[in-house]
């Protein structure tokens, strides 16, 4: 049980901020049941990854000198988005590796930034949720959440958790759904072949809704089982443990 309670800072991410506000909103509600002070700083922008991706470290760095100066201060930064969170926290120290004002401050920093789900399950100690879903449930393991920063077991366990839910494992759930970042630019045909040997997977499961913890994954995927006519509901994992499906369409829906 949390003695204090303590100051979280909420990184939003880009196309939470832009396409699924209501996943931050879900991360809100679940950091907040659990304990904590929430705030989300206004100044925050994009963490500088997909300039980091393409070579373009000095906009990388410009981007994320911002982010170090506005998130310090909070004793927790945290992310409902794997991709974002290795960026912040595995990442950001390397890009500062020639500048002393700021290697310091971006070391300070990785160490406290967190993933959502992990935080509240390895830092937090939370092994249960209140809310229910009625559904059979499939998760996606995005990559970067997975291999740097460790996320497979925790989702799982908060989900199993919950009165409703089936969770039925998708056949190779841990390969790359084709996103990538910019890698699903650079290399359109690759990406699709990718993301269709997925979509496949997904179907096999017969699960009625999808999961993720990364909302490109959750982009990618959702369009192509779009095209293909697959009726499957596409949420990030905070909306479901959060309660708050019903606050608007899934995403790849046409309400």
């Amino acid at each position: 049980m949390l003695q204090t309670r303590p100051r979280v800072a909420l990184f939003v991410t880009c196309l939470v901020d832009l396409y699924r506000p209501n996943v931050g909103f879900s991360a809100i509600a679940l950091l907040e049941e659990a304990g904590c002070l929430v705030e989300v700083p206004d100044a925050q922008t994009c963490c500088g990854q997909p300039a980091y991706n393409t070579g373009d470290r000095a906009t990388a760095q410009d981007l994320a000198r911002g982010v170090v100066d506005t998130f310090l201060p909070y004793d927790y930064t945290v992310v409902p988005s794997g991709s974002c969170g290795g960026m912040i926290s595995h990442h950001y120290p390397g890009l500062f590796a020639d500048d002393p004002q700021y290697r310091g401050r971006a070391e300070a920093l990785a160490a406290k930034t967190h993933e959502l789900v992990s935080f509240l399950t390895d830092t937090l100690g939370l092994d249960a949720v209140k809310a229910r879903y009625d559904g059979v449930i499939t998760y996606h393991d995005s990559c970067s959440g997975l291999r740097e920063l460790g996320v497979k077991a925790q989702p799982r366990k908060l989900l199993r958790s919950m009165p409703g839910v089936t969770l039925k494992e998708m056949p190779d759930a841990e390969i790359c759904c084709g996103f990538g970042g910019t890698f699903c630019v650079k290399y359109p045909d690759i990406s699709t072949r990718m993301v269709t040997d997925k979509t496949r997977s997904i179907a096999s499961t017969g699960a009625d809704t999808l999961l993720a913890g990364d909302m490109g994954c959750l982009l990618n995927m959702a369009g192509r089982l779009k095209r293909e006519g697959t009726p499957v509901k596409v949420r990030h994992v905070a909306e479901v443990l959060a309660g708050r499906t019903g606050e608007a369409p899934a995403i790849g829906d046409t309400e």
